[in-house]
C-alpha cells in the first residue's frame, strides 16, 4: 500500500510517479551493473590465489555475459508475464546469493557456477530489458531521456565501484572487495518490494506525457510461454533491420564490456600501472559514459538514430586502435579514459529507438531483448579472446585492434544505412 499512497502524494505536487519507478529502475540497474563489473578488478587476485590462468578465469566471465544475454528476451517474457514487482526482486536475490556464496568458493567449476551461471541469470533478468519495458510502459514523452538515463545506470555501475574493489582486493583481499556490491543489492531489493509497480494502469495512471484521451491499454498478458521468444526471434529474423542492429550491438559488446570492462585493469598491470590507478581510470570512463549517455538519449529524440550510430562506432573504434599507442602513460590513459567514456554505450538508446520504431509494440521489448543477447555473445567472445590474447600471445593488443576494426566496420554499416529512406520513425525520437 506505500506506492498507491506516495503516487497520490506526488501526484498533488505535480510529479508522475513515472520518474520514482525509473529512479527504482536505475538503483537496480546500477547495482546489476556493479555485480556484472566487479570480477573484472579481481581477475589478478584470482589468478594468484588459486593459480588459474587469465583464460581459465575469463571463461567463467565469458559464460556470465552470454548467460546474462541470452536470458533477456526470457527476462521481458518473464517481465509482461508476472510483472516487474515479482521479476526484480528475484533477481536482485540471485545476484547478492551469487556474490556472498563465491567468497567460499575453493574450485574452478564453483567459480563457473556463481559468477558465470548464477550472476549471469540474476543480472539478465534486470539488464536494457528492465530500461527498455519502464521507458515504454511508462513514458510516452522524455522515452528517449529514460532511456539514456538508466543505459547510463547500467553502464556507470560497472565502473564506479571497481576503484573500490580494487582497494579493498590490494589491502583486505579479493572477498572483502565482493561485500559493498552485496550490501547495496540489499538496499536495492528493499526499494524494489516497496516502490516498484509494473504498469501506470496499476495506480489508475496514464503514462507520463499521455494526454487525457490518450491512456494506453497495457501491454496484453499472455500465459507463461517459453517459445514466445523463440516466434519473436523468427519474425524479426525475416527483417533487415533486426540483423542491422543484432550485428553492429554485437560489435558494441565486443568493444566495451567485453574487452575493456574485463581486461583493462589487467592490460594496465602490463604497462606497471597499479590496479588501483586503472580502476580509477574505469571510473572516470563510467562517469564520462553517464554525460555521453545522457546526451545521446537527448540527440535519440531529435536525429536520425542510424546516423548517430555511425559517428558513435567510428569514434570508438579509432579510440581503441589508439590505446595501444598511448604509452600507457595516466596523461595518455586519462585522455583515452574521457573520449572513451563518452562513447562507451552512447548506442544503446538509438538501437532501442530503432528496435521499438520497427517492431509491433507487443514484441518490441522481447526482440530487442535478442538485440541485446547479441550484444552480450559479443562481449563474451572479447572477455574470453582478450583472456585467451593474453595468455597465448602475452599482449592484449591483438584483441584492441580487432575491436576497433570491428568498430569501423558497424560505422559503415550504419552509414550506409542511414543513406536509405528512412523506416516509419527512425527519427520517431522526435516525437517520443
Amino acid at each position: 500500500m506505500f506506492a498507491p499512497a506516495l503516487s497520490r502524494w506526488l501526484g498533488r505536487h505535480g510529479i508522475h510517479y513515472a520518474w520514482v519507478v525509473a529512479g527504482v529502475a536505475f538503483l537496480t540497474m546500477l547495482m546489476s551493473a556493479a555485480a556484472l563489473g566487479l570480477p573484472g578488478a579481481l581477475l589478478q587476485p584470482l589468478s594468484r590465489e588459486f593459480g588459474w590462468s587469465l583464460a581459465e578465469v575469463t571463461s567463467a566471465l565469458a559464460v556470465r555475459f552470454a548467460l546474462f544475454g541470452l536470458i533477456a528476451p526470457f527476462a521481458a517474457v518473464f517481465m509482461q508475464r508476472w510483472g516487474l514487482p515479482r521479476i526484480v526482486p528475484a533477481a536482485l536475490v540471485l545476484v547478492g546469493a551469487g556474490l556472498l556464496l563465491a567468497t567460499r568458493m575453493q574450485s574452478l567449476w564453483q567459480l563457473l557456477a556463481l559468477w558465470g551461471v548464477v550472476l549471469g541469470l540474476g543480472s539478465g533478468l534486470m539488464a536494457l530489458v528492465l530500461g527498455a519495458t519502464v521507458a515504454n510502459q511508462w513514458f510516452e514523452h522524455r522515452r528517449g531521456l529514460v532511456l539514456g538515463a538508466l543505459t547510463a545506470s547500467n553502464a556507470t555501475g560497472q565502473l564506479v565501484f571497481l576503484p573500490m574493489a580494487a582497494w579493498l582486493a590490494q589491502h583486505y583481499g579479493w572477498r572483502y572487495a565482493v561485500l559493498p556490491a552485496a550490501a547495496l543489492c540489499l538496499v536495492v531489493l528493499v526499494l524494489a518490494v516497496l516502490l516498484l509497480r509494473h504498469a501506470p494502469e496499476d495506480l489508475g495512471l496514464r503514462p507520463y506525457g499521455a494526454s487525457e484521451g490518450q491512456r494506453a491499454a497495457p501491454l496484453p498478458v499472455r500465459r507463461f510461454d517459453l517459445l514466445e521468444p523463440l516466434r519473436a526471434l523468427a519474425e524479426a529474423a525475416g527483417r533487415p533491420m533486426f540483423w542491422l542492429l543484432a550485428g553492429t550491438f554485437f560489435i558494441c559488446g565486443l568493444s566495451t564490456n567485453g574487452l575493456v570492462q574485463t581486461h583493462f585493469i589487467s592490460l594496465c598491470g602490463d604497462y606497471g600501472l597499479g590496479p588501483v590507478p586503472a580502476a580509477s581510470l574505469l571510473a572516470t570512463v563510467g562517469a564520462f559514459d553517464f554525460i555521453g549517455t545522457l546526451a545521446s538519449g537527448w540527440l535519440s529524440d531529435r536525429y536520425d538514430n542510424r546516423r548517430l550510430l555511425a559517428w558513435y562506432y567510428g569514434l570508438r573504434g579509432l579510440s581503441l586502435i589508439w590505446l595501444p599507442q598511448s604509452g600507457f602513460t595516466l596523461p595518455g590513459l586519462s585522455a583515452f579514459a574521457m573520449f572513451y567514456g563518452l562513447d562507451w554505450v552512447a548506442t544503446v538508446p538509438p538501437t532501442v529507438k530503432l528496435a521499438s520504431a520497427a517492431f509491433d509494440r507487443t514484441r518490441a521489448a522481447t526482440i530487442f531483448g535478442w538485440i541485446f543477447a547479441s550484444h552480450q555473445l559479443g562481449g563474451a567472445i572479447a572477455a574470453y579472446g582478450g583472456g585467451l590474447s593474453r595468455t597465448v600471445l602475452l599482449s592484449y593488443s591483438p584483441a584492441l585492434y580487432a575491436a576497433g576494426l570491428a568498430c569501423l566496420g558497424a560505422a559503415l554499416a550504419m552509414a550506409v544505412a542511414g543513406r536509405q529512406r528512412p523506416i516509419g520513425a527512425v527519427v520517431a525520437g522526435r516525437s517520443a
